[in-house]
């Protein structure tokens, strides 16, 4: 009818994908990014130049969906499995894939670690966006502290036998990979964090990766996102 006001979109549009909006998430520079098609763009610029047809991928760090959702999309993987220790996030990256008809990510609401262990405790903040496992950080803004399962490493890696690694997990990935067998793998992207995990940590990441067989492949990696493969 004329003069009815238009219905807003719902999305936002990025790379081909609808990204829901969320009051707290889809806001400011986050927004920015993703309708600017930057947000994790080095990141995206690697999985898409490295994950193949048929692969199966192993994403420790979910965030938003958006990158499970690039992958599910834009390649004919097998399946993909997220680990996301934020349980605020779930059912926004759920969200993410029903918009896009996803339906091959596993979305797992856990942490890997270098054996099984006890659920360990994550702090819920206001801004869910900011929560995370250390207490000390704005512990005023803590709205609830939920206990997170962990989960063996290389348990999954021999459940789920990956091709492919992701990983963005804010410095963990310097205790975390050099505990896992990554033999499985044909592939893997990391997004390191020198200013956490120092050059130690940046060592110990790629010494991993040699054992396993990868090597540093330059053409996919860029600043703090380094692309390995086995092979040249």
């Amino acid at each position: 009818m004329d003069g009815a006001p238009t219905p807003r979109d719902p999305f936002l549009r990025s790379r081909g994908m609808k990204i829901p909006k969320h009051p707290q998430i889809t806001t400011g520079r986050i927004r920015g990014a993703i309708k600017g098609e930057t947000y994790e763009r080095k990141e995206c610029d690697a999985v898409m130049r490295m994950v193949q047809d048929d692969d199966v991928v192993l994403e420790l760090g979910g965030g938003i969906g958006y990158m499970s959702t690039l992958i599910a999309t834009h390649k004919k993987v097998r399946t993909v499995h997220t680990y996301e220790a934020n349980p605020t996030l779930i059912p926004y990256i759920r969200s993410v894939h029903e918009a896009n008809e996803v339906t091959n990510v596993t979305v797992h609401n856990a942490l890997l670690a270098d054996g099984p262990g006890e659920p360990v405790p994550f702090y819920v903040r206001q801004n869910f966006l900011g929560s995370s496992m250390d207490k000390s950080i704005d512990e005023d803004s803590i709205v609830s502290t939920e206990m997170i399962e962990q989960r063996d490493i290389n348990a999954v890696l021999a459940e789920l036998k990956p091709t492919v690694l992701v990983c963005d997990i804010e410095g963990a990935e310097a205790h975390l990979l050099p505990a896992a067998d990554l033999s499985c793998l044909r592939v893997a992207i990391v997004e390191l964090h020198p200013q956490w995990i120092g050059q130690a940590g940046v060592q110990a990441v790629f010494d991993t990766m040699h054992r396993a067989g990868l090597t540093y492949f330059p053409k996919a990696s860029e600043a703090k996102v380094v692309s390995f493969r086995k092979g040249w």
